[in-house]
């Protein structure tokens, strides 16, 4: 009986992503019909989740592990269900936070910490046990500055996630731009600017952050 149980509910799942997979796709081939679901969903001149999506839409789409602990004084977590956000158990996200899955999805995986005032843009994917101190900025996203007459927000982003190695340290005020990958057990000084992808096993800081120790 279990097994039948089991069995049932994996077609169940399967036909609700099928049905799911359907809708999303009929939204996004009719451009009246996803200008009115994105109004729903945000406001254009305050792009962060209406009350109603954070309380009965996200829940069905995002995961939160056992034992995580979201500190959410003064925080800004702006997370809608068009992409992931998934975070491990155990893991910490310290107060005054900003996370923003809106062009990514934003993975953080077990017994991480989020220092306090840390900003986290999608799409971004952290592995488990990563420590960051206060004040971190990561963002997998730029904004295209190809046409000078355009504005920001007329110009489009340029989205390549970033990664970062389990057991790795980025430090106070550490700044990690679109497309770097980070390894594994690396420690990123405080105050550096990561350009670049960092190999695992090692030790990096400055602007731009350049490795200044290697561990075999």
């Amino acid at each position: 009986p279990s097994v039948l149980n089991d069995t049932i509910k994996d077609n169940n799942f399967y036909i609700f992503a099928i049905k799911n997979y359907t809708m999303i796709e009929k939204i996004k081939n009719n451009p009246k019909l996803k200008r009115i679901v994105l109004w729903l969903i945000s406001s254009e001149k305050d792009p962060k989740p209406r009350l109603w999506v954070k309380l009965f839409v996200n829940p069905f789409f995002h995961h939160k592990g056992k034992g995580t602990l979201f500190r959410k004084r003064h925080a800004r977590h702006d997370l809608f269900p068009w992409h992931k956000f998934d975070v491990g158990n155990d893991t910490v996200i310290e107060d005054y936070t900003l996370l923003n899955n809106g062009a990514g999805d934003l993975i953080i995986g077990k017994d991480a910490f989020i220092g306090i005032g840390t900003v986290i843009i999608g799409p971004v994917k952290i592995a488990d046990k990563v420590l960051m101190g206060q004040r971190v900025f990561i963002a997998g996203f730029n904004h295209n500055y190809n046409d000078i007459n355009l504005n920001y927000k007329e110009s489009g982003l340029t989205i390549k996630e970033v990664t970062i190695g389990r057991e790795s340290f980025l430090g106070t005020n550490s700044i990690v731009v679109a497309g770097v990958s980070i390894g594994e057990h690396v420690h990123i000084g405080a105050g550096s600017v990561v350009t670049k992808d960092i190999p695992s096993y090692t030790i990096a800081a400055g602007n731009p952050a350049k490795v200044i120790k290697r561990y075999d």
